[in-house]
């Protein structure tokens, strides 16, 4: 079966790009990312490169033909980090969808899926969520959209809510999707943080290290080894639901966000490696030679490959249920077309006598 072609816009280090690939049925043939960090891991880890321009510079004419148009437009203006500017924003970030808008009214793909922080949804008391489902459905599409957690839905240990937005040009392929079920977590710390090996001094806390009592203050508050903290500027705020607290795109700055564990070899940060398995990025999936705040924020910024694959194994058995409706009402159609044949008697005709005939 052919594999549907994906273009994706605003791609970062291709979280979503994956997501839809592990299924087996979906191609990325076009990415866009302004920020070249990000390109450069993009570019380690698929077959494309990436395309590093500002949106506003891509015509719509030299992106490939494509099935599915993706995008995880910026959210730092819907964000309550980014201080929920939205449209207002004075970065331009939050405008961004129009561009995104414009290329997906050109293109004209079957299939739209887009993310954003859950914020999205009330913020300027939900006037900008209208104005972007108003504008997806005046280009011909039919819109689902739902809230998932990571923890729930990618049974990956994040506490990450995002709203999920498709699109469907196909009404039928659009009443077959269903968002995922929720799933129980049966992933546990261990299995995306290394609590056991010794790793480079940079990554721990020591008396002396840094200005101040932040130290004192992390070894008084970080009292359990299976659990993972923040340094939050004035104090420590432990995560109580075993999971790792939302990865955002500030962590790494100033050590302000920062996941942080206590092992037997002391007080250290979670490494990027360990925050991209966090967003369920495969164990191999590779880091460039960056200043490790860049590979955070990169993280950060990322979505959850987990809940994009589930997603995305609904679109495909969306896709499969409208194609089996159609072949079947096809295949009944074809049968009522066909005339029948008269019904022939059975008896034969040089048996039937003159008398027979004439009694009638």
């Amino acid at each position: 079966m052919e594999k549907l072609k994906c273009a994706g816009f605003f791609a970062g280090v291709g979280g979503i790009e994956k997501g839809l690939e592990k299924t087996g049925r979906f191609e990325t043939v076009y990415a866009n990312e302004f920020d070249k960090y990000p390109c450069e891991t993009f570019d380690l880890n698929f077959d494309i490169k990436a395309d590093c321009r500002d949106i506003h510079d891509v015509k719509s004419s030299e992106i490939p033909d494509c099935d599915v148009i993706t995008g995880g437009f910026p959210c730092q203006a819907f964000s309550i980090a980014g201080l929920r500017k939205g449209f207002d924003d004075e970065k331009g970030r939050g405008t961004l969808f129009f561009e995104l808008a414009r290329i997906i009214e050109d293109k004209q793909p079957s299939i739209v899926l887009l993310e954003n922080v859950k914020n999205l949804v009330s913020h300027d008391n939900g006037n900008t969520f209208r104005v972007i489902l108003e504008k997806l459905e005046s280009l011909g599409y039919f819109v689902k959209y739902q809230v998932l957690n990571a923890m729930e839905y990618g049974n990956t240990p994040q506490n990450r809510e995002r709203i999920y937005i498709v699109g469907f040009k196909d009404r039928e392929v659009y009443k077959n999707f269903e968002f995922p079920h929720p799933v129980q977590l049966t992933s546990k710390l261990d299995d995306i943080i290394d609590f056991e090996t010794k790793l480079d001094d940079r990554y721990y806390y020591t008396d002396g290290k840094y200005k101040g009592d932040i130290y004192d203050k992390l070894v008084e508050a970080m009292d359990d080894d299976r659990a993972v903290y923040q340094w939050r500027r004035h104090y420590v705020r432990k995560n109580k639901s075993g999971v790792v607290p939302t990865l955002t795109a500030n962590q790494g700055e100033g050590g302000h966000n920062v996941c942080l564990v206590k092992t037997k070899h002391g007080i250290r940060k979670m490494t990027p490696h360990e925050c991209f398995n966090t967003q369920g990025f495969d164990e191999d999936f590779k880091l460039p030679k960056q200043s490790e705040s860049r590979l955070y924020k990169q993280a950060g910024n990322s979505v959850c490959v987990k809940v994009i694959n589930r997603i995305a194994d609904k679109i495909v058995e969306a896709i499969d249920l409208a194609e089996e409706g159609r072949y079947s009402m096809a295949s009944v159609i074809q049968e009522s077309s066909v005339p029948s044949e008269p019904a022939l008697s059975t008896i034969p005709v040089e048996s039937i006598s003159d008398e027979s005939m004439n009694a009638s």
